[in-house]
Parts: C-alpha cells; structure tokens; sequence
C-alpha cells in the first residue's frame, strides 16, 4: 500500500470560494508517461503531478519519489551536473509602500516616512547617492551582480518628466506625494537606476510592479519605462510580483497590484527592449495547486513568445510575521513534499527554460540542497543583504560565501561553477584548488568574498 502524507497542504485552501478546484480527470500514471515520453504537459497533466494524482487524499509519497526522479533526470539532460550561483548584492533602495499586500512584511505603512509623521519605525529610504556608495564598496568584494527590488514609496517616479507630470496632477488615486513631503527625497527611478550602474556591475531591478508604478498616470506604455531604464544602466528584470498569477488568488492575497494581464504585459515590453527576465511563482498560502499550474502554464506560454526568461524561481511563501498569518487566512506555509513537487514540476512543465533556481533562504541549506536532487540546477547568490525574507520571518541568514557553495556542490556529487546573472559566462570551480572566490565581476581576482 502507497504511503501518503497526512495532507496535501497545511493552508485550508477551501475556505476560498474559488472557481479554479485543485481536481483532474487526468490519471497519475497517464501524465507521468507524458512527462517521461517529453510530451509537452497539458494542465490537467500537471495538476496531476502536482497532487500525486486527486483520486486519493494527501499526497502519496511513491508517486512523489516517482516525480521527483524523473525531474532529476531531466534535468541532468538538460543542463548536466553544474550547479551554478552569482556573486551578487541586494541593495533594497526603500521599505516605504502602501500598496498593503497581504503576505509581505517588507513594507513600512509609508505615511510613517512624512516629515509630520510623528510615529517611529525601523524603515529606511536610500538617497541614490547612498545607493551607488553601496555599489561601489560592494564591487571591492568582487560582486558582478546587483539586484534591487523596493517597496512602491509615493514620491518615486520614473523621471524628471514624470514627476512633473504627477506634481500637476489633480487625480487623487496615483498614489503620489511630493518627495519634499518626505524626510528622505528617495530620487526617481532613473536616478536610482544610473546610481547603482557603476564599475561595469550587471544591474537587476524594477520589477514589472515598479514598472507599473513608474507608469502610473502617464499615457506612456511599459516599453517607455523600461527603454528609459534601460538607457540609465538597467540590464535585466526580476519577475517578481508574479505571486500567484490568477486573479482570484491575487484579490486575496494582494488587492491592489496589478493583475495577472499587466504583469505578462510587463514582462513583454521588458523583452522587447531588450531586457532578459526571470520569473517567480510564490506558492504555499491561499492558492491550490490548479492555481499554481495555472501560473506555469502562463509563463510557459510567456516565455515561448519573447525567449527572455533565464530562470524560474520558485518562492515558498514564509508565514511567520506575515498579515495572511496574523489575521488568520493561513495556518501556515507549504510542506518540505510540496516545495518538493514544486521545483520538481516546474522543471517537468516549463520545458522552454533551462534554468529552475532553489533558494536557500528560503528552504535552508539541508532543503535547498534537497531541491537540487529534485530538478533544480541553480543555487541563487551570496546576497550580501537580504531583507524581504528576513522581515516575513525567514531564518535562514543574509549572506553566502563562495567557499560554503564548494563546500555544500561537491558534497553532493555535483559540480560549483560561477555564472554571471544571465548564464552567457560560466566558471568552473575545482573544489581541489582554494581559496574560493568570484572572477567573473570587473574587479573580482578569487580574492574570498567573505571570511
């Protein structure tokens, strides 16, 4: 007799009237032949592989081995036995947002940043002078890499020309304040932007969010920001605030961002001036796992139109000092099997991107080594700086070093190698030969990144 665990998921997800129901008429053992004949899988053969098959309860853990060395292979068909990591830093430029996303603990209630305001907070703003001091010291340790994703601070805007146009505005719903209403002027996002891209350092930043953001108001399309962005320095975009993209899930868990159609939007104009991508999915609170095969199909679908997308990154959703948590929408995050099945899947489904990432700050070291035996082929960066996880309550540390990668690859049989941000330069490491540091960066000599 199969064993099974006691739950497919600790979230009552059908506390939700959804439309979309995590059920198939698709059998399990017909839609792992078709992932095992190459076939490309239809939904309802990944809802089936998602669940281990919805004609039981829980999930059956033979059927999840089954899935997860399937994607194992198919990963080593499809990228080998490299497992690659960046010499990166995250430069959050602000906390300052009200967009009120109900699982992010990022943020700080932006009227707490105003001149009158007479609350305290542990929030900060960076100037863009700050912001290329961060840069510029980082770039000493080696760091090739800078990846920047902030709250949605009222005073940004795109530029010069569209902070005059908001400042003569007369709506009253584009969520925009003057920056001399603020005690720190966070800049525009040009400005920003042409901050951080200094010494040849490849910039990742402004989600298809911020893009949204830096539009609002304006009759210009997301091609115009992001051909601006990408004239100050921008060299690729991070595509976060995917979250869940279905609809139904995004006015729960985050009502007032954009919506699926405007993200994909988004993530099309980026490409079309030249911008590569990733893409996220941030699974284990309300959703089902139809919503979450929903989100692979779309990105899937995506990326066969613009080819941009370097890498996948599943996100498990970090519940602990989150709104859906305190006001009782979740009891808690995803299980260790379904973030198992869901590096696992993704790998399976997305059959037009190579690269499927496992985040050690988000599973830790032992789960995101796990991941790596379950289809996925990259293990992030050394951070430096990790904010938004640390705030939801993520425990897992701030920082990597080179040495500790070594040290975790190799264990595993598997082989470290350095890549820059959109794979085109690889390293290979020989984990015989220390010390270890980056060589890819305009200033890297191998010199350890960290003690």
């Amino acid at each position: 007799m199969a064993q099974s665990s006691p739950s497919r998921s600790n979230v009552p997800r059908d506390r939700f009237d959804f439309t979309h129901r995590a059920t198939t008429d698709q059998s399990f053992e017909n839609a792992l032949e078709a992932a095992r004949s190459g076939d490309r899988l239809s939904v309802e053969d990944g809802v089936a592989l998602l669940t281990t098959g919805t004609d039981t309860p829980g999930i059956d853990l033979e059927r999840k081995e089954q899935v997860l060395e399937l994607a194992d292979r198919r990963r080593q068909e499809r990228v080998g036995e490299e497992v690659t990591f960046v010499a990166n830093l995250n430069n959050n430029v602000t906390t300052a947002c009200n967009t009120g996303c109900l699982f992010c603990n990022f943020k700080d209630r932006s009227k707490q940043f105003l001149r009158e305001s007479p609350e305290s907070h542990d929030g900060f703003t960076k100037p863009p002078a700050k912001s290329r001091r961060i840069v510029q010291d980082a770039l000493d340790t080696g760091i090739y890499e800078v990846t920047s994703v902030s709250g949605l601070h009222p005073a940004f805007g795109l530029d010069d020309d569209h902070r005059e146009l908001l400042e003569a505005s007369e709506r009253g719903d584009l969520n925009y304040k003057s920056p001399e209403r603020y005690t720190v002027d966070p800049g525009t996002y040009v400005e920003q932007i042409r901050a951080m891209a200094v010494g040849g350092v490849h910039l990742h930043s402004m989600t298809p969010e911020e893009a949204y953001h830096a539009k609002r108001g304006a009759d210009w399309g997301y091609e115009t920001v992001y051909g601006r962005l990408r004239d100050a320095g921008l060299d690729s975009v991070p595509g976060t605030a995917a979250e869940i993209l279905v609809d139904e899930v995004r006015d729960v868990i985050c009502p007032g961002k954009m919506n699926t159609d405007a993200w994909l939007a988004a993530m099309r104009a980026a490409a079309s001036v030249g911008l590569s991508t990733t893409a996220t999915i941030m699974y284990g609170h309300v959703e089902n796992e139809r919503h979450r095969i929903m989100h692979l199909d779309r990105v899937r679908n995506l990326q066969d139109d613009i080819g941009a997308i370097t890498e996948f990154v599943p996100l498990s959703f970090i519940h602990q000092q989150t709104p859906l948590y305190e006001e009782g929408y979740v009891d808690n995050g995803a299980s260790m099997h379904e973030d198992e099945l869901m590096i696992a899947v993704s790998r399976l489904y997305l059959d037009n991107i190579d690269h499927i990432q496992s985040s050690w700050v988000k599973y830790g070291d032992e789960g995101g080594l796990k991941m790596l035996s379950c289809g996925a082929d990259d293990f992030m960066g050394t951070i430096l700086s990790e904010e938004i996880t640390r705030r939801a309550g993520g425990r897992y540390g701030q920082a990597r070093s080179f040495a500790e990668y070594v040290e975790m690859i190799t264990a595993i049989g598997r082989t470290p190698v350095e890549r820059s941000t959109d794979y085109t330069e690889r390293r290979v490491i020989d984990p015989d030969d220390p010390p270890f540091g980056p060589q890819l960066g305009p200033r890297a000599d191998g010199t350890p990144l960290l003690e």
